[in-house]
Formats: structure tokens, C-alpha cells, sequence
């Protein structure tokens, strides 16, 4: 019990507030809805972002060009709402990018109704060693997209302008 619940007690609270299960509980009546939206506007920003060629490589499992293609269709309904891209010069561009983008925000997380990025090598992955982390493929050039519900045309806006200061 102490190496188990204990540490995930300590992590996460013994249990929810009334408040915030209420805003839980009201945030799932809409969430078929968000989710619906945020994989249609993912599927458009991963054809744009291919149709940009500034990146070395696009991925998203909507796609049929994507490497386990079928297999996400056969386990989800949709492509989902994340979309991984590399740019060519590695971290110090990626950084570039990230930086000139005004309406995706910067996170170290992702699954937001609002679209976010991160760069895993330098946040979610950092912990990992470096040969593991080459092994699963996030390398310093990948970026990572969770598109959120913003209108399409503006995340496109704000991923071409990154892209033009960012040298790409």
C-alpha cells in the first residue's frame, strides 16, 4: 500500500473538491463535441503543414501516408487531435519556432481545448537518455502539436509566420 496508493495519494489529492467534480462533471457533457472539432481541425493542420514543405517530416495517424496508418484506424475513429513535425536544423530552430508562434501557446503538456506545443526532448522526454530517447524517436528537432479548437485558418497563420522567422 505504501509503494502503490501512498505516492499516487501524495501525486494527485485522495479525492476531488465538490466544486471541481462539478466542473468535471459539466466539462464532459461537451467533450464528444471539443474532441470531434480539435481531430477534424488536426487532420486540416497536418495536410497544411505537409503542403508548407518546410519540415523534414510530418506525422499524424490520419494520414495514410503515416507508418501504422491502418492500425490507428482500426483502434480510433479519427487521426486524433496531436501532430508531430521536425523541423530540419534541430533544437535551436525548433526553439526558433516555438518562440514566433502568438496564438499556439508553449506547454509541457498537451490535451487542452486550446492548441499547445511542446518540444519532448527538452520536457517530456529530458529524464529519458538520450540513446532511449533516439531509440522511441524524439529527437531535438521534433515538435509536438495538440491542436485545440481555434479556427484552422489562424493556426495555419501562426505556423507559417513561426516557420518564416524560425528559417525554415
Amino acid at each position: 500500500m505504501e509503494e502503490t496508493i501512498l505516492p499516487y495519494i501524495r501525486h494527485t489529492g485522495p479525492n476531488l473538491s465538490p466544486f471541481n467534480a462539478w466542473v468535471m462533471l459539466k466539462g464532459m457533457e461537451t467533450m464528444d463535441l471539443r474532441i470531434d472539432k480539435m481531430c477534424a481541425n488536426a487532420a486540416i493542420i497536418a495536410d497544411t503543414l505537409i503542403d508548407l514543405d518546410v519540415f523534414t517530416c510530418v506525422n499524424y495517424p490520419g494520414r495514410a501516408d503515416f507508418k501504422q496508418h491502418e492500425l490507428a484506424m482500426k483502434q480510433m475513429s479519427a487521426g486524433g487531435s496531436v501532430v508531430t513535425m521536425f523541423v530540419p536544423e534541430g533544437r535551436e530552430q525548433a526553439f526558433k519556432f516555438l518562440n514566433a508562434l502568438e496564438v499556439t501557446d508553449i506547454s509541457n503538456n498537451i490535451g487542452d481545448a486550446k492548441s499547445l506545443m511542446t518540444h519532448p526532448a527538452s520536457t517530456t522526454h529530458k529524464s529519458v537518455e538520450e540513446s532511449a530517447r533516439l531509440g522511441m524517436g524524439i529527437t531535438d528537432s521534433m515538435l509536438r502539436l495538440s491542436v485545440g479548437l481555434e479556427h484552422t485558418d489562424d493556426l495555419i497563420e501562426d505556423f507559417a509566420r513561426a516557420a518564416q522567422i524560425a528559417g525554415l
